[in-house]
């Protein structure tokens, strides 16, 4: 399988929605749960793309660009766009959409960074399964 190929087999799409306890006290998401769903999001990107275990090691450029309240349907999607010889880059992004319309709005981006690691915990090489 190419890079290219490998890169679009491993983008990860999920979808969530925002309920009452996931609020901070003004009536918007808690940055905190919508953080730990991106980096879930890239985790899972970040595995199927090398297919060795990882950790995360950095969160980088998060921007909030909208407030999302209660019932709004959220879209994360979590794409490979960097690879190194021993780090990769996963960029994610957040759409907003609520339930009584179709326009949906970026609300949240940012990337994470992540390396493979063996049973011990030693850093590895990355390794592109062909």
């Amino acid at each position: 399988m190419d890079f290219d190929a490998r890169k679009l087999l491993s983008e990860t799409r999920q979808t969530r929605i925002v309920f009452p306890c996931d609020l901070i006290d003004h009536s918007t998401l808690f940055g905190g749960n919508v953080l730990k769903w991106m980096d879930e999001a890239a985790y899972i990107t970040a595995i199927r793309f090398c297919r060795q275990d990882m950790v995360t090691v950095s969160a980088n450029n998060i921007s909030f660009n909208l407030p999302i309240p209660a019932g709004s349907i959220l879209e994360i999607i979590a794409r490979v766009t960097e690879v190194g010889t021993v780090k990769l880059k996963v960029s994610v992004s957040v759409s907003v959409e609520q339930s009584h319309s179709d326009e949906k709005k970026k609300a949240i981006e940012g990337s994470f960074s992540f390396v493979a690691i063996d049973k011990d915990h030693k850093l590895l090489r990355l390794v592109i399964p062909e």
